[in-house]
């Protein structure tokens, strides 16, 4: 998903809900954080939103049956909106309080509070899938994020095996998990 395309599902995401601010939890919250396209963030083409305070998820299946996977949406335009809720990720402790403000003129005033780069990082580890990996190592590769920092935020994940600590460890030392 391109800047650009990122920019009208936020706007699409917004105007669905009635809201002015979403909560972006996958890759495309890169975006948020960087002024250039990443091409491992364009090879997906669905932006994961939530609604804030939606923990039942009614509003996450509202995204989705409107702008979501199959629908008119992404027939049109070629890319969707999964909604999803906060619990979808696996996040280091304090995340809410480093979101990254998304706002352009594209987006119409709503505004998408995006993971932060090594919150981000930590969550695609964990979620453990090939492109996650395929991610992370962009990130580390263009210096968007710091080794340092993610062993921090890793020690605040509360409730993951040791051997998804350990795999993700090796993931910085440029081995496979």
């Amino acid at each position: 998903m391109k800047r650009h395309e990122f920019e009208h599902t936020i706007r699409a995401a917004g105007a669905i809900l009635g809201v002015n601010k979403v909560l972006v939890i996958g890759s495309q919250a890169i975006h948020a954080s960087i002024d250039f396209d990443l091409p491992e963030a364009q090879r997906s083409i669905e932006a994961n939103i939530a609604a804030l305070n939606d923990k039942e998820g009614a509003l996450a299946d509202l995204i989705d049956g409107s702008i979501g996977e199959l629908s008119m949406f992404q027939e049109s335009f070629g890319y969707y909106a999964q909604g999803v809720t906060t619990q979808t990720a696996v996040l280091p402790g304090g995340w809410q309080k480093r979101l990254v403000p998304f706002l352009t003129p594209a987006t119409n005033g709503v505004t998408a509070l995006c993971l932060e780069p090594h919150d981000l990082w930590i969550s695609k580890a964990i979620a453990g899938r090939p492109k996650d990996f395929d991610f992370c190592g962009a990130l580390l590769k263009k210096n968007l994020v710091q080794i340092k920092t993610l062993r921090l935020r890793l020690k605040g994940v509360k409730n993951i095996k040791p051997q998804v600590r350990s795999a993700i460890s090796k993931m910085w030392l440029g081995k496979t998990p």
